[in-house]
């Protein structure tokens, strides 16, 4: 049976050697071993390596990939036909928001009125919520922070958005200032940002937190929502809260 180094792995996904070591560390990608010692990527590990891409491209956890990759119940092709009906979805979402965004450029010309145009057609808000359900529907704390919210007024949500731009505001002010997330007043930082969902969402305690870290690095959407505050600050929180 043909095998593939690291190095070929690799070369042929972009993928670096460093990445593909960790992956196997943590028991995420573990490929057979020749004689040596050297890693030996089989069809398997490749099918698996691919699955491990496409979900990391779909926003989970490097953690929620393995959980799911080693359930016993899981089938690979039901995983595939369903990533692919995922993807199609994005892609429509994609070309709805591209057409939402012309609208808007055409109103900015004048060439028509942002009453008459069709700014909010490529946005479907329940299709946050879907996805919600379907990746953490069966964890507890998705229940805590949806009954909690479900009670929320404007008002409620002004108060925690103001909370939240004062959180990150003294994280982007701590980082600009040149601190390191090790030091005693950024962790404080951290603190208040965990405190933060406690308060508004559900229990949240430290090793929550440090998931919470690994999401907001891996889903390129908390990242961004994050560095709206600052460029970088998605990271320097991360590096906070694990340390």
């Amino acid at each position: 049976m043909k095998t593939l180094t690291v190095k070929d792995v690799s070369r042929r996904t972009g993928v670096s050697v460093r990445t593909l070591q960790y992956w196997d560390e943590l028991g995420l990608l573990s490929p057979a071993r020749s004689d040596a010692g050297y890693r030996r990527y089989d069809d398997a590990a490749l099918l698996r390596l691919q699955q491990i891409l496409i979900r990391r491209e779909l926003g989970f956890s490097l953690e929620e990939i393995r959980k799911s990759l080693d359930d016993p119940r899981f089938d690979l092709e039901k995983a595939l036909k369903a990533q692919r009906k995922s993807l199609q979805q994005r892609a429509q979402d994609t070309e709805r928001l591209l057409a939402s965004i012309d609208e808007a450029i055409a109103a900015l010309k004048n060439t028509k009125s942002a009453y008459d145009a069709e700014l909010f057609d490529g946005f479907d808000p329940s299709r946050y919520e879907r996805e919600a359900e379907a990746r953490w529907g069966s964890d507890p704390k998705f229940a805590e922070s949806k009954r909690r919210t479900a009670k929320y007024s404007a008002a409620d949500w002004a108060r925690y958005k103001q909370a939240q731009d004062a959180v990150y505001g003294e994280l982007a002010a701590a980082m600009k200032a040149g601190w390191k997330p090790t030091t005693p007043r950024v962790k404080a930082l951290a603190e208040k940002h965990r405190l933060l969902i406690d308060r508004w969402f559900y229990a949240c305690d430290r090793e929550h937190h440090a998931r919470l870290a690994e999401l907001y690095e891996s889903d390129s959407r908390f990242t961004a929502n994050i560095d709206v505050y600052a460029p970088g600050l998605s990271s320097f929180l991360c590096a906070a809260i694990r340390h």
